[in-house]
């Protein structure tokens, strides 16, 4: 495999000694997640700040600075992570700001990304004191309690699109491999090739309920699925960030 982690990973699956290896959810470094929204919950802002140890990821003076991040993307909404590095903060930039309080704390800090989502209903979800946080939006008002059930599945079940549709579009490549993936496993347990169309539907089927937000089992009622919950509400976007 030539060193390469993820062509080694794939060999393993094909071959059957591996399962499919739960997407990797954790992202380099330490630090916390924030997000929030606002008083009509049409509009909702999220923020990661990294540190490098955990230790410092507890210092008052970086819980301090994170939190004024996260004001800064509440109240100016940024559109990109460059435009808010470049806003004011203390007398100087955030970028400036970043680094002298590098300095002073005696370890790289960094704030890796941001968003700003709006729609008729917005919920906010954090999870772990900070180190998963979501946000989910959804097409119709005052569903407020269906949209943050919906934020803290996000949380727990890690969907990686929304819906059978973008997970088409936006991860073709994904499925080809796993449909290959598949393939390679029926030929080594020596399942007859007439088999194999409906065993790989049936197999892809149970990769689109893991990885849909539609078509998870809905963690507070594993008997139906998300898209059932939402009956005519339909989720016009949602962010996870992890740490």
């Amino acid at each position: 495999s030539g060193g390469n982690l993820e062509q080694a990973a794939e060999i393993l699956r094909k071959k059957g000694i591996i399962k499919a290896a739960k997407r990797a959810d954790r992202e380099a470094g330490e630090g916390v997640i924030l997000s929030g929204i606002n008083e009509a919950a049409t509009e909702g802002y999220m923020v990661e700040v990294n540190s490098e140890t955990d230790f410092v990821a507890r210092n008052e003076q970086f819980k301090n600075f994170a939190r004024q991040i996260f004001e800064l993307v509440k109240n100016k909404k940024p559109a990109t992570l460059a435009e808010l590095l470049l806003l004011p903060l203390d007398g100087s930039s955030v970028r400036e700001r970043i680094e002298s309080l590098s300095g002073v704390i005696g370890e790289k800090l960094s704030v890796k990304r941001m968003a700003v989502i709006a729609g008729n209903t917005v919920a906010s979800y954090i999870h772990a004191g900070g180190k998963i946080g979501v946000l989910v939006s959804l097409d119709k008002p005052n569903q407020l309690e269906l949209a943050q059930n919906l934020a803290m599945q996000v949380a727990a079940a890690n969907p990686k699109y929304l819906d059978i549709n973008e997970a088409q579009t936006k991860g073709a490549e994904e499925i080809a491999s796993e449909k290959e993936i598949y393939g390679e496993q029926l030929k080594a347990e020596n399942k007859p090739e007439s088999m194999w169309d409906k065993i790989i539907a049936g197999k892809l089927q149970k990769y689109f309920q893991e990885v849909c937000l539609t078509e998870q089992e809905y963690v507070k009622d594993d008997k139906r699925k998300v898209k059932e919950i939402l009956g005519e509400v339909k989720v016009t976007e949602f962010v996870r960030y992890s740490l």
